[in-house]
């Protein structure tokens, strides 16, 4: 049986190519959501309504024809089911025909290069917009679900970034195409359509990961802060990765969440304190910085921890002499968790220590102490700051 994959583009017609239209016109079978089927209804051909790859994959095995056609919308290899289909189609003779994707048509219409874009699907999930958007100059979010372009926009404006550009394409390659430009605080009480998409367009995007950010740059309160030298190590130790999963313990003012979000822009940070303030500072700090990957949870750890999702990074700022409960919930969590503790006075590090023997792991230490200059009249002094130690390891 030859089974092609299509990329039908934007709306089957005008954004078919000519390789697409050979595909369907000889398959006996064509199988799509509603909308990927309608543009070929005058073709008479036998039909299937399903877009799940279990269903296409059992509806080819049982349909007893010698071809068939899995319509995807746009392109075969963006944001498409096609990555899921194809493990499902092992014994069948497959071809996939590339389409133009949403990415491609709205980039072309708006005159703007894609070739060092940062792609998000937010197609029936909430994902990370503003971080981002923070640091790329221009980003693409395919739209749907519950994240609508207004809402995007005003997501972008809540944390931070009202003035970027936005360019909102609704229903293209349809009749009702619309083509909308503003800053996010223009658009964000604007009414889109479901079916849309969106270029963001950031000039003063970072570029770079913030690393010991200045202490000076957070939102303060009477909360303790890991100060930017102790933060940049204790970051350094987990290896935070693009779509890690990072826990801070003890969170404070969020400082060490911030510089943990802009390392984990596909992932998140998932931020626990049971000070009311420090929950609060947290979440500033989250918007002023543009992280809206941190999700702050007030409560007492270890019990504030029980059914949040497993982390892959765990730094614990602070434990509030509950370090061997806290590090029991990590390893419940996740045992091979990279974790990083910080600790400025010995019972902790003992503590501490001991919790890690407990799994029969071995844990590092490194003690860090920092000098700042500091200048009074025509002098420039040296002042020390607390030392402080940095224990990492894993539990496994």
């Amino acid at each position: 049986m030859k089974v092609y994959i299509v990329g039908i583009g934007m709306d089957g017609r005008n954004t078919l190519t000519r390789e697409g239209w050979k595909a369907v016109t000889e398959a006996e079978l064509l199988i799509g959501a509603k909308r990927m089927l309608a543009p070929f209804a005058e073709l008479g051909k036998e039909t299937l309504c399903s877009y799940i790859p279990q269903e296409i994959a059992e509806a080819l095995r049982s349909c007893g024809k010698d071809t068939a056609a899995v319509l995807m919308s746009g392109d075969c290899g963006f944001f498409s089911g096609t990555k899921k289909l194809l493990p499902l189609l092992g014994d069948y003779d497959t071809e996939t025909v590339p389409g133009i994707s949403a990415a491609a048509y709205l980039c072309a219409k708006t005159g703007i290069s894609y070739e060092k874009m940062k792609f998000v699907s937010l197609h029936g999930q909430n994902g990370n917009i503003a971080v981002n958007v923070m640091m790329n100059e221009y980003c693409f979010f395919l739209l749907g679900g519950e994240m609508t372009a207004a809402g995007l926009c005003s997501r972008l404006a809540a944390y931070g970034l009202p003035e970027v550009t936005v360019h909102i394409g609704e229903e293209l390659g349809y009749e009702g195409e619309r083509i909308v430009s503003g800053t996010a605080g223009s658009l964000r009480d604007g009414s889109f359509g479901r079916l849309a998409a969106a270029v963001v367009y950031n000039p003063q995007f970072i570029g770079h990961i913030p690393s010991a950010v200045s202490d000076g740059s957070f939102i303060r309160g009477g909360i303790p802060m890991t100060k930017s030298e102790v933060r940049c190590i204790a970051a350094a130790k987990l290896d935070i990765c693009s779509d890690s999963v990072v826990w801070d313990i003890g969170c404070g003012t969020g400082s060490v969440s911030v510089e943990a979000a802009y390392r984990c822009a596909d992932g998140k940070v998932l931020a626990f304190d049971r000070n009311a303030e420090a929950a609060e500072l947290t979440r500033k700090n989250a918007a002023a910085f543009g992280c809206d990957n941190i999700i702050v949870q007030e409560g007492e750890c270890p019990a504030v921890l029980a059914g949040a999702e497993p982390p892959d990074k765990v730094f614990i700022g602070g434990s509030g002499g509950n370090m061997k409960d806290i590090l029991e919930a990590v390893y419940r969590a996740n045992p091979k968790a990279d974790i990083a503790a910080a600790a400025v006075s010995l019972e902790t590090l003992r503590d501490t220590a001991e919790a890690f023997g407990q799994y029969g792991a071995e844990c590092e230490v490194t003690q860090i102490a920092v000098t700042r200059t500091e200048r009074i009249g025509a002098h420039t002094m040296l002042r020390a700051q607390n030392p402080v130690f940095i224990i990492s390891g894993r539990l496994s």
